[in-house]
């Protein structure tokens, strides 16, 4: 691990891709990738294939074909209009999920039931009992599953868990941040739509728990302990703003403020014994982070991404599934459904419910 006083550049990690460490070029696993939801998230996916070595866009599928194609058109690949036949091509080796939430579970089932290893956008599914399902066919079936939570693999947040790991600010005590933005209310956007489980919780809520829970992990605390929130629903019925309290059993809390209703600095700060780590704005893709010590003078990296940020998780996967692994510790499927079972308790405390609940 890097301690304090060692070289600030973020290529000195060393490589190891199922723990998560940033590779650059180190995986150069051959991977063919096959894409369902050709949406905004997977523009920035398939932009990304072009800095991993050995991997690839094979193929596309989508609900609206003509999506699909124009997809296809501006990412060269070949275009399925069922996800049968996706699933079905010998020329994909693995599946990348981007649709709307509700659709993640069903996909991924299938997939992994097709012997495809699978990395789906966060959430992984829109309930925590749809999560279990997929990370229990995960298990039956053998094959690889990640959620996508791409932030865990960022040079940034390496380093804060380097630092964390490494004592540099003593036992964590308190985590503040928001992730707050401005979206009006448009009943026919995906994240106003229960039917699409949309809301904060999921759609953003989940960068700020998966945070705290990478924090407290970092010193041995596995489970969260109890949670308070408070909350404001959207006209449509999903949570819109959300205030939420997190507590450890060693009596660490985390503060977040989360919605699509205001601006925030949306920085994340981790406070210890000795000191405090900043993730500055945004948090979930920071590329600056910056330790300060009681007494001493604050230490700020600059930790710039290789592309866009999500090469790092396409590399890991590669690497996973090279290796024969069915998960990726940097991401565990005991973490993906602490965080599922979390936002399904919030959830029900706000009143809100998904139809297909």
């Amino acid at each position: 691990m890097r301690r304090a006083g060692a070289p600030d550049k973020a290529q000195d990690w060393p490589s190891a891709a199922c723990f998560g460490r940033p590779m650059h070029n180190a995986c150069a696993t051959p991977l063919r990738w096959g894409l369902v939801g050709p949406g905004k998230i997977a523009q920035r996916f398939a932009d990304a294939l072009s800095a991993v070595p050995g991997s690839r866009l094979a193929a596309v599928q989508g609900g609206r074909p003509s999506h699909a194609e124009a997809f296809a058109a501006h990412w060269p690949a070949a275009v399925h209009h069922e996800l049968a036949a996706l699933l079905a091509d010998p020329g994909v080796d693995a599946i990348y999920i981007a649709t709307p939430h509700q659709a993640h579970a069903a996909i991924a089932l299938a997939a992994l039931d097709a012997g495809k290893p699978v990395l789906c956008e966060k959430p992984l599914a829109a309930t925590a009992a749809q999560a279990q399902a997929v990370v229990g066919r995960t298990a039956e079936r053998g094959v690889f599953l990640m959620e996508a939570l791409w932030s865990r693999f960022l040079p940034s947040w390496q380093q804060l868990r380097a630092w964390l790991e490494a004592g540099e600010i003593g036992s964590v005590h308190t985590i503040q941040g928001t992730f707050c933005f401005r979206l009006p209310y448009d009943a026919g956007s995906r994240l106003y739509a229960p039917a699409l489980a949309g809301g904060v919780l999921l759609d953003i809520g989940v960068y700020a728990f998966s945070l705290a829970q990478w924090v407290m992990s970092a010193q041995g605390e596995r489970a969260f302990g109890g949670f308070d929130v408070s909350g404001v629903l959207a006209p449509s019925g999903v949570d819109l703003h959300v205030a939420a309290q997190l507590h450890w059993p060693g009596g660490a809390v985390a503060q977040f403020v989360i919605g699509f209703d205001a601006s925030a600095d949306n920085a994340c700060r981790i406070h210890g014994q000795r000191g405090t780590i900043t993730l500055h704005p945004n948090f979930w893709e920071s590329t600056r982070v910056t330790l300060q010590r009681r007494g001493e003078p604050e230490r700020t990296l600059e930790l710039p991404l290789r592309h866009n940020g999500f090469e790092y998780q396409i590399e890991a996967a590669a690497a996973c599934i090279a290796a024969g692994q069915h998960e990726n510790a940097a991401i565990p499927h005991a973490h993906t459904l602490a965080v599922a079972e979390l936002s399904d308790a919030m959830r029900r405390r706000l009143g809100v419910r998904y139809p297909f609940e």
